[in-house]
């Protein structure tokens, strides 16, 4: 894999890497919210801070999950690679928190933790982590849950070179 397809590859599993959750038991009203979610979602962005902008386009699958769990699974498609990511969402009730958990074919994985807001669930995961060659990353990834969509906003940035690469990516069924 060259470096550049790397880097898009690390930068498409933040997208999309933003919905996943632990096992939890959630009230009736946190189910519902949750799953309201459930459906087929497409959203389209553009790669930003590598010599040119790059468009691509993502799928989401969210689907009813055991218990009070919504899963997830997505794909997002750029110029040289495919990139998929699935996990799960939930309410803890013991954290009294949202959660999400996800893993993608990149070999990123990561919990984030979502605060509610009015009808808006704000996903905010940062994490650091090691890309197939050996270096050293930053992943930040911002994920909302928002009335009837759902938007995904990342950061990657490679300590090494210092390199930054950002998107935002709003879904719509």
């Amino acid at each position: 894999m060259t470096n550049k397809a790397l880097r898009t590859a690390v930068l498409a599993a933040a997208v999309v890497s933003g919905l996943a959750l632990v096992p939890a038991q959630a009230g009736e009203q946190e189910l519902a919210l949750l799953s309201s979610y459930v459906g087929n979602w497409k959203g389209a962005g553009e790669l930003v801070g590598g010599e040119k902008p790059e468009s691509f386009r993502c799928r989401l699958a969210v689907t009813k999950g055991n218990q009070s769990k919504i899963n997830y699974a997505g794909r997002c498609t750029l110029v040289d690679m495919n990139l998929s990511v699935s996990g799960t969402i939930a309410f803890d009730d013991k954290a009294k928190r949202y959660q999400a958990a996800m893993s993608s074919n990149a070999g990123f994985t990561g919990i984030a933790i979502g605060q509610k807001k009015g009808d808006t669930i704000a996903f905010d995961l940062s994490e650091k982590q090691v890309d197939r060659g050996g270096n050293n990353i930053r992943i930040g990834s911002k994920i909302m849950l928002i009335g009837d969509s759902i938007t995904v906003d990342f950061e990657v940035e490679f300590n090494e070179s210092g390199d930054v690469l950002t998107a935002s990516v709003p879904f719509a069924r």
